[in-house]
Parts: structure tokens; sequence; C-alpha cells
């Protein structure tokens, strides 16, 4: 009687619990609100007066492309990460670091192309600077939507939030930043994105740890 009793007062003080949703949905909910945040952060800084010209050729169309792909693979990355067992899609975690391998290619590529070199802008680290800022909005909400659920995997969830943020910002930024130098773009714009990747790390860590 004492255990019936008991089950009975556990189960008067239950409440529904609603399902987690599925890591597409988490995947859409955020792909949505980085088209919405570049649209709002291109409002703000301009788009490049060439972009129409720029979009007819083909290795910037390209870099633009695979940018994106990087972005959209983290951020479904991200979304399978937020769950302990991954969603048995272990492998597909590993996709961003494939797309940045093209995204390399396609650098190289367009580093030989630049010949003779485009002029240099007159800044440098403002761009680091600039796209670091943009980053800070969409990696907290990244975090903040992963942290909700029970990732046991902070480091590589941590990894592919950075890099997802840091390339939204890297994203917007080129649609903005009227420079064709691919100096520039590589020592300012990407090559900081490895080390967004690794400072999500301790990030992640620091975040989602239980």
């Amino acid at each position: 009687m004492l255990t019936e009793q008991l089950i009975d007062d556990l189960t008067e003080k239950m409440q529904s619990v609603t399902p987690a949703p599925a890591p597409i949905w988490l995947f859409l909910k955020w792909g949505v609100g980085t088209m919405a945040y570049i649209a709002v952060a291109l409002g703000f800084m301009g788009v490049r007066p060439d972009i129409m010209e720029k979009l007819h050729s083909p290795l910037f169309a390209v870099e633009i492309a695979v940018l994106s792909g990087i972005i959209a693979s983290s951020l479904f990355a991200a979304a399978l990460l937020a769950f302990p067992d991954m969603y048995q899609r272990q492998k597909t975690i590993w996709l961003p670091a494939l797309m940045f391998l093209l995204f390399a290619a396609v650098l190289l590529m367009e580093f030989y192309a630049d010949n003779p070199p485009a002029p240099l802008p007159p800044h440098t680290a403002e761009c680091l600077l600039c796209i670091s800022l943009l980053s800070l909005v969409p990696g907290a909400f990244i975090l903040y939507g992963i942290r909700k659920f029970a990732s046991t995997h902070y480091y590589m969830a941590g990894k592919v939030t950075t890099l997802a943020a840091f390339s939204i910002g890297a994203l917007a930024l080129r649609l903005s930043e009227p420079t064709d130098s691919m100096r520039h773009l590589v020592e300012w714009h990407y090559l900081p994105m490895l080390g967004a990747a690794v400072a999500g790390l301790f990030l992640g860590k620091l975040c989602l740890k239980w």
C-alpha cells in the first residue's frame, strides 16, 4: 500500500515534458536566424557597390558558396552535437572540416588568379575586429541553444559553433567590404577562422560542461 501511495503521489506531481526537437529543426531555426542576421548586418554596413558584377565572377561566386557551406555544415554539426548520441550520425560532424579544406583550395585558386595583385586596403586588423564583433551574437545564440540540451561533446560543439559564428561574420563582411586583395582576405578574414575554431574548444568546455 505504501508503494502504491508513493506511485500515486509521484504521478500526481508529474508534469508533461515537451520532446526535444530533431536536429534538423534546430538547424533550420539557426539557418533562418543566420540569414536574417546577415541581412540586418548588411543593412547597417551596406553592400559592396559592385556586388552584382562580382557575383558574375566564377571564383567569387564559388568562394561565397563554399563559405556558406561551411556555415551550413557547422550549424548542422552543432545541432547534432547538442544530443549525447549525436543522433547516430557521428561522421556528419566532420563535414565542416571537409568544407574548410575545399574552401582552402578555392582560396588558393583565387590567390593565383589575383595577378597582378589587387591593391591592399588601407586597413588591416580592423577587419578581424569587425568579424569578431559580428560573430558574438550568433555564437552566443547557438551556444545558448545547445546548452538547453544534454550535449556531452562540449569541445567539438564549441569548435563548430565558433567556426559557424566566425564564418557568418566573414561572409557578411565579404559582401560588404569592396576589396579583392587575396593577401588581405587570407590574412585578416579567413586564416583567423582556424584560431576561432581552436578558441571554441575552450569556450565549449566553459559554457557547455555540466
